[in-house]
């Protein structure tokens, strides 16, 4: 079973469901391969990816020839180390993050669009792009700046949990970033990638209702 991952929510999420998935099939591979929100959509509709995980804006339209199901709403959140001056403000503005070191993701990314809609395309000249949340949360844990990422991708994340990293949330937007799993509509999907979709839902429900109520 082949996965395409905009990695985000890579460890709450994904890996809890592979290793479900694992349990009752142990004789079949899942290869999990990062890319892009492009690359994945011409992949599922090519046949070489069963499942696709991708993040929408709200009110962003969905491809019709594809299925998609919902499966973590949220907000963004800065995210930042606890040492941060912001990390003692109980919410981070706009005017905040433009006085700051942004780690941002690339172009093609959801949250790159979100960003930039945020700052009113007044990025930060010395911001670093990276790939996907998981490399944007280490190089905040290594102090390079802060990121913009849905709350699913940190709360939860073995660097929030260890108190590494830690989360606030924007002031002033409460735009919707959602997780959605796609898969095309045509056609009967092997036994196997049916049964991986049907985890990632379960799973979803389970982390939403233990995580994304909480607060820092």
């Amino acid at each position: 079973v082949r996965v395409g991952t905009v990695n985000a929510a890579t460890v709450p999420l994904l890996t809890p469901a592979i290793r479900q998935f694992r349990e009752s099939h142990p004789s079949t591979q899942v290869e999990v391969i990062g890319a892009q929100q492009a690359g994945i959509h011409r992949a599922l509709l090519e046949g070489s990816f069963d499942l696709g995980l991708v993040n929408y804006l709200e009110g962003d339209d969905k491809p019709p020839e594809l299925e998609t199901t919902p499966l973590l709403r949220g907000r963004g959140v800065v995210c930042m180390r606890p040492d941060s001056p912001l990390a003692q403000r109980a919410a981070i503005t706009v005017s905040d993050l433009r006085d700051e070191t942004l780690i941002a993701m690339r172009s093609g990314y959801v949250m790159h669009r979100y960003v930039h809609r945020l700052l009113h395309d007044q990025v930060p000249a010395f911001s670093y792009s990276t790939d996907g949340a998981e490399m944007g949360k280490l190089m905040v844990a290594e102090g390079l700046g802060l990121t913009v990422l849905p709350d699913f991708s940190v709360i939860g994340d073995p660097l929030e949990q260890s108190g590494v990293i830690t989360w606030r949330p924007l002031a002033d937007d409460d735009t919707e970033v959602q997780l959605v799993i796609q898969r095309v509509r045509s056609g009967t999907p092997p036994s196997a990638a049916s049964d991986l979709h049907d985890i990632f839902v379960e799973r979803a429900g389970a982390y939403a209702a233990a995580n994304l109520q909480a607060a820092p």
